[in-house]
């Protein structure tokens, strides 16, 4: 420390001098030290960092789309029928959707069907599942979410890709019981 001698109010000379104080103060900012204390003789240096508490700014939002769905209940539909049934879809247009057990999307994430892309998806159209084996992933802030299956069966249809952003509800994957 410098050897400042700023006088304090009983004659006794500050250890602590402005030059001193400012320098602590710098390398106490660029670490990650949140409190110090500094005793030289009967002298005393307390330093405690504190966080800042700013008021928060309003932040303009565009609307989310509501689940439709009860959040507390099961995402899945089942249907009896393994044949593929006309729906009207959003534009009155009739699309075909396949039958059986929809697995949906239990969060907001990006899908992926195998671990890594060096890897084989974990199921495909066609493969014979069982309750409890992956289907897939989902990453959802840097975590890697294995989504598994509930029944055994078939797979009939993989409804999204590997890569692909899904919502919450989403279906992912359509399975026929066996």
């Amino acid at each position: 420390m410098s050897d400042e001698t700023a006088e304090t109010g009983d004659d006794r000379p500050n250890l602590f001098g402005l030059g001193d104080l400012r320098e602590i103060l710098r390398l106490i900012g660029q670490s990650d030290i949140t409190e110090i204390l500094i005793k030289q003789g009967d002298q005393k240096l307390h330093v405690k960092r504190g966080t800042v508490i700013t008021a928060a700014q309003p932040i303009a939002m565009a609307p989310l789309m509501q689940p439709q769905m009860n959040p507390m209940a099961l995402p899945t539909t089942q249907i009896q029928s393994s044949f593929p049934v006309a729906s009207p879809s959003a534009e009155g247009i009739p699309s075909t959707t396949p039958t059986g057990h929809t697995i949906t999307a239990p969060m907001v994430g990006t899908f992926y069907s195998s671990p890594s892309p060096k890897d084989p998806p974990f199921v495909q159209e066609g493969d014979e599942i069982r309750a409890g084996d992956s289907i897939g992933i989902i990453e959802a802030m840097k975590m890697m979410n294995e989504i598994e299956s509930d029944i055994s069966g078939r797979v009939v249809r993989m409804m999204v890709k590997n890569g692909q952003p899904v919502e919450y509800g989403q279906a992912l994957v359509v399975i026929e019981p066996l």
